[in-house]
């Protein structure tokens, strides 16, 4: 009976190519972890304790309530208008709806809270990302 000739070489070749082969595979399928962006920055002494800073153009309030900071996004989710932002709560000027101060509807037409961005603490500055 012969015996099957498979030298050393040949043997660590094909464990390498299969190394490299799984590890090309696993890069391939394994998803990317997204980046956040920063799309706004506010240095933590301008932001009021207790108090809200409207980006109009961002259509962004950054809100802080005690140590705890967060932003709202001011478009409305009935029809997309911009909300305006009062000391106890979010209206909406065009078909009234109310938000309280964590986004949380009050009152309809709107049926869904505010989207909220993540707020990040970087030296003396807060930055809001998505």
């Amino acid at each position: 009976m012969a015996e099957p000739r498979q030298s050393r070489r040949n043997f660590l070749g094909a464990l390498i190519a299969l190394a490299v082969g799984g590890w090309g595979l696993a890069r391939f399928l394994t998803p990317r972890a997204k980046r956040k962006k920063t799309i706004l920055t506010v240095a933590r002494e301008e932001l009021p304790q207790d108090g809200a800073l409207v980006y109009r153009e961002a259509r962004i309030a950054v809100m802080r309530d005690g140590e705890r900071v967060y932003a709202l996004d001011l478009v409305c989710t009935h029809l997309g208008c911009t909300v305006n932002v009062t000391p106890t709560r979010l209206v909406c000027p065009c078909h009234g709806s109310a938000f309280d101060r964590e986004g949380r509807v009050l009152k309809g037409p709107a049926d869904r809270a505010l989207k909220r961005y993540e707020v990040t603490q970087v030296g003396e500055s807060y930055h809001v990302q998505v």
